[in-house]
């Protein structure tokens, strides 16, 4: 049978697929339901002759009434077509029920009248609620962990370079006085290699303690701690860096100068790591209430569909800047390697 003909479509079983539908069906007419299927009842609890006859009003919620009301009469009087939104229906119990509705002008009984369909999405919406509450729960911690860790890191910083530093600094001074009375060649040969290991301990702890906690960040701000690092990374790794710095960074506050320094620090680690670059610029700008941080290096570039993207490096600097309410960009370079975007508020 041909479809362009009009017989086609009698044989047809309209009816019984309207009434086994999944999605719930309805027709609106002068504000009342003049036909629901089956589906459509039971989303709210009811059956269609609870409903048919009925003003559609009653089973609206009140905060989103006016708001359903509007776009109804829109698509009565022609300024919209169709309409596709999320209302608040209320069910026989008395619960809110969610429906998904999408619903258009048609003629019915040769008046103007609203038919649609409609699916019950409130398990959805409810599943997307506890999915964002738990996000914003899991990102709370995750900046009270990082907060935690920064005043450990201080406080064991602090630690070894003031105690156990100057522990052994007492122990270099006393090994030198013992150098000093001692008359064989083999003891003068123990002091001297003891005063040499005492002395290595002594540069390891302050490297360690600098790792933990830069004394540089504190004392001279972020612009001295990243000249300082980016002069150690060029020198380790024979890279030619490039720093161009702003002067009113100094204007931030202490949170936003160590989240900044430690997305930083990780993006050298990444460049040490899988870059293979020989140029590395760092730029660090202030523009009216907002400033930037960018590192751009001229290595092997990333791909935004790998692994890489996800890892558990570039997940921690996303969740710096936005713990500082401030975006991270990764990708492509503009001509190669990768390029690097922090943008937050000043303040």
């Amino acid at each position: 049978m041909n479809p362009d003909d009009k017989t086609f479509y009698s044989d047809i079983p309209f009816q019984a697929i309207v009434e086994q539908s999944l999605a719930g069906i309805y027709i609106i007419q002068d504000e009342k339901f003049m036909y629901v299927n089956e589906t459509w009842a039971k989303m709210a609890g009811y059956t269609p002759d609870e409903i048919v006859g009925k003003n559609m009003r009653q089973f609206i919620h009140a905060d989103i009434l006016e708001e359903v009301m509007d776009r109804y009469y829109k698509r009565i009087h022609g300024e919209l077509k169709s309409v596709h939104f999320i209302t608040k229906a209320i069910s026989k119990s008395g619960a809110i029920v969610r429906i998904e509705v999408h619903g258009s002008y048609v003629e019915f009984q040769g008046k103007p009248a609203v038919a649609g369909i409609g699916i019950d999405v409130t398990e959805r919406l409810e599943r997307d609620e506890e999915l964002k509450r738990s996000k914003a729960q899991l990102q709370e911690l995750a900046a009270h962990i990082d907060k935690i860790r920064e005043e450990q890191r201080g406080k064991f910083a602090r630690e070894l370079h003031d105690v156990l530093g100057g522990m052994l600094t007492s122990m270099k001074m006393d090994v030198t006085r013992i150098m000093r009375r001692v008359n064989t060649p083999e003891l003068q040969e123990i002091t001297r290699g003891l005063r040499l290991l005492t002395q290595e301990t002594i540069d390891t702890v302050r490297k360690i303690s600098e790792e933990l906690r830069p004394s540089v960040l504190d004392h001279l701000g972020l612009q001295a701690a990243i000249e300082k690092d980016i002069a150690e990374f060029s020198k380790r790794y024979s890279i030619n860096c490039h720093v161009d710095q702003d002067e009113g960074i100094k204007d931030l506050s202490p949170r936003k100068i160590t989240a900044t320094y430690r997305i930083f620090q990780e993006a050298l680690t990444n460049i040490a790591r899988h870059a293979d670059a020989s140029v590395v610029t760092v730029s660090l700008s202030c523009e009216g209430e907002n400033f930037s941080m960018e590192i751009i290096d001229n290595g092997i570039g990333i791909d935004l569909r790998s692994s890489r993207i996800g890892s558990i490096g570039l997940l921690s600097m996303k969740e710096r800047a936005r713990a500082i309410g401030g975006t991270l960009e990764v990708g492509p370079g503009l001509v190669c390697g990768t390029r690097l975007c922090l943008m937050a508020a000043m303040n």
